[in-house]
């Protein structure tokens, strides 16, 4: 199977958007692990004074792990799926959440306006053409010192991490698929993990993109060495461009 990318992936999780929040619901621990990344970001004060980008903010899951902790920062919802989008809107927020419509490839356009103290992205960049373009453009959207967190399924490297997320695919997340319409959507998750690369190649894509404090950090229970964090900085302080 080709994976999905670009206006074929967005109309993909339009189709599958009606069911995500029910589906998601069935993941053991899934909105707890969003926020035990959220607070990996280390931003105090409950956020009071930043901004935050949420990359990929999909129905608004990420969105609300973001203020559980941060209920003081204002946060830019950014997603290229209509539908996602809409079912994000429909739920209540405080005023200084807002949502935009945009493929994170288009990021450089000025599609959000920065900068931004911290940018959180969860179960995005397997999802994107050019991970690497769009961590440029990231970083270029932070201010100096600024934050990021990445959450995704990415394999630590291990067989038997390989075989858990297998046997959890083909007996949980496959035939949940199927059963909400959104067989598609459910493949491409399969494929884009597979196509990922393991945790320590993503690691030192950020560092390639110029993040410095780098650091990749798996996730509790089941997800351990399937699904991690991963933290960066923008240099306080840069004498390169590696854009």
């Amino acid at each position: 199977m080709t994976l999905l990318r670009g206006a074929e992936l967005a109309a993909a999780f339009d189709r599958g958007a009606p069911a995500y929040d029910r589906l998601v619901a069935l993941n053991p621990g899934y909105h707890g692990q969003l926020r035990r990344s959220a607070r990996r970001l280390g931003l105090a004060a409950g956020g009071a004074g930043r901004r935050v980008l949420d990359l990929g903010c999909g129905t608004g899951a990420s969105t609300a792990a973001l203020l559980s902790v941060l209920p003081r920062a204002e946060v830019v919802g950014i997603d290229a799926s209509a539908g996602m989008l809409e079912r994000a809107r429909a739920k209540h927020w405080p005023p200084a959440v807002t949502f935009v419509r945009a493929a994170l490839e288009d990021l450089s356009a000025g599609v959000v306006k920065g900068p931004f103290d911290a940018v959180f992205a969860a179960y995005v960049f397997r999802n994107v053409a050019d991970p690497d373009a769009v961590l440029g453009m990231v970083r270029q959207l932070l201010v100096p010192g600024g934050r990021i967190a990445v959450h995704d399924y990415a394999l630590s490297g291990r067989r038997a991490d390989r075989v858990v997320w297998a046997a959890v695919y083909h007996s949980v997340v496959l035939p949940l698929g199927a059963l909400t319409g959104a067989r598609d959507l459910h493949r491409h998750l399969w494929h884009s993990v597979d196509a990922f690369g393991t945790a320590p190649a993503f690691g030192d894509r950020l560092r390639r993109a110029g993040f410095d404090r780098v650091r990749v950090v798996p996730l509790p229970g089941w997800q351990t060495g399937i699904t991690h964090t991963f933290l960066g900085r923008r240099p306080v302080r840069e004498t390169d461009d590696p854009s």
